[in-house]
């Protein structure tokens, strides 16, 4: 008897990997899985990997998504969040879930959508990966052609831009050129587990605000 991915428990922080996986037996699984999972997904070339994320990890990228959404509310730029969307190209055999994920410049593009596919639309301006337990597969990223890949590992937050076909490491956001947030994101989000989430989300606010003020 073939067993179901829905019957196989995965222990947080820990994947799952499958191989020889083809694109029609990916979109299976997919449907199979369903929306409502709280499992990661990246496909690329055949190979699945699936990932239960820990609660730092899910806590984590929630108040950095929160910061995000500070930023471009104090700056007044439109955005949409998708969290963890399921972005996939048929054409190139490549699928990842982010852990956040913005639009920003083609916020306007993909506004009122219901669905999205990459063969028609652009894929997010903005991704965050949240790496405590994975190295963040860049593969998946550079393929689709995402332009600004976040990356933090419970330490550091690393910038990514995407430039002629690759990513390379940068000190500064292309989306918040002005705002220190390689060093920011990271000293508010230790805060955060010390003095709450509220408290440092407002201070962070006030913290944006002021700078704002300040050109």
């Amino acid at each position: 008897m073939q067993l179901s991915l829905n019957q196989i428990i995965i222990p947080p922080g820990q994947k799952l990997f499958l191989k020889d996986i083809n694109w029609q037996k990916f979109e299976a699984i997919l449907d199979e899985l369903g929306e409502s999972r709280a499992s990661r997904l990246s496909y690329n070339d055949g190979i699945l990997e699936i990932m239960a994320p820990l609660a730092i990890h899910e806590d984590d990228k929630s108040i950095i998504g929160n910061f995000v959404e500070i930023l471009l509310e104090e700056l007044d730029i439109e955005f949409r969040a998708l969290g963890s969307t399921t972005f996939k190209n048929k054409n190139m055999a490549n699928a990842v879930e982010p852990d956040e994920c913005f639009y920003i410049e083609h916020e306007a593009v993909i506004r009122g959508k219901a669905r999205l596919d990459l063969m028609i639309d652009p894929p997010p301006d903005l991704a965050i990966e949240i790496d405590i337990t994975s190295r963040t597969l860049f593969d998946n990223y550079e393929k689709l052609g995402v332009p600004e890949l976040w990356q933090y590992d419970g330490q550091r937050l690393q910038i990514y831009l995407f430039q002629n076909g690759q990513y390379k490491a940068s000190e500064i956001s292309h989306h918040f050129p002005n705002i220190p947030i390689i060093e920011a994101i990271p000293s508010y989000l230790s805060e955060s587990k010390i003095n709450g989430r509220n408290a440092t989300i407002k201070k962070f606010r006030a913290w944006i605000v002021q700078m704002q003020g300040q050109k």
